[in-house]
């Protein structure tokens, strides 16, 4: 199981196109600049159009570093920004999506549509199932991911999500809660798989 001790690098799951609300595209612009301010890496979908877009130009314009990921199919659609230090173009969705993950020491999910919601769910799976323990976070910008908190809450008390397949999603309302929640909840999966480590030599 992948734990991460130290953020280093972020995916962001975001819409290719703006939305209605302008607090979204502000709330890209925003993580962007944080996280080129603390010097971690973008890593996202390759796009120039939308929020990826956004998120994207503002970690290039206060000097940070991104990773895109795209494939082949997408470059002239959502229109692949060159800017980027590094481009990867994929055969398929597949490869795009597992190498997000592997260059990935964290997730956010800023607004977005089926995609956005496709990659999360993913993540939340796999999580699930203990093949990660890497933060997944929900910019929850204007309360955009409500809907999808209150479903997961019916799953819960419909007991689809039972204790032994915990789900653990973190929300930050602001930008600025983003990065230190993400932190901490690295610090918490640090800590606990210490203590199993100690747990396991202490029974041999």
């Amino acid at each position: 199981m992948a734990i991460m001790t130290k953020i280093r690098t972020v995916c962001v799951y975001c819409g290719s196109g703006p939305g209605t609300n302008p607090r979204f595209v502000e709330a890209a612009i925003g993580l962007g600049k944080a996280l080129a301010e603390n010097g971690i890496r973008l890593v996202y979908g390759g796009g120039s159009i939308g929020l990826m877009g956004a998120v994207a130009t503002s970690v290039l314009d206060h000097g940070g570093t991104v990773t895109g990921i795209i494939p082949d199919f997408l470059t002239t659609r959502e229109n692949a920004l060159k800017r980027v230090q590094e481009m990867i173009v994929t055969p398929d969705m597949h490869e795009r999506k597992r190498l997000m993950f592997e260059r990935s020491d964290a997730f956010v999910a800023l607004p977005g549509g089926i995609g956005t919601l496709e990659e999360l769910v993913e993540q939340l799976t796999w999580q699930q199932l203990g093949r990660h323990a890497k933060p997944i976070l929900l910019a929850n910008i204007d309360g955009f991911w409500e809907p999808l908190l209150a479903l997961l809450a019916h799953m819960r008390a419909t007991q689809f999500i039972r204790a032994s397949l915990a789900v653990e999603i973190l929300k930050a309302e602001r930008v600025e809660d983003i990065l230190p929640r993400l932190r901490s909840a690295a610090a918490r999966a640090e800590q606990g798989a210490e203590d199993m480590a100690t747990e396991i030599v202490r029974r041999l």
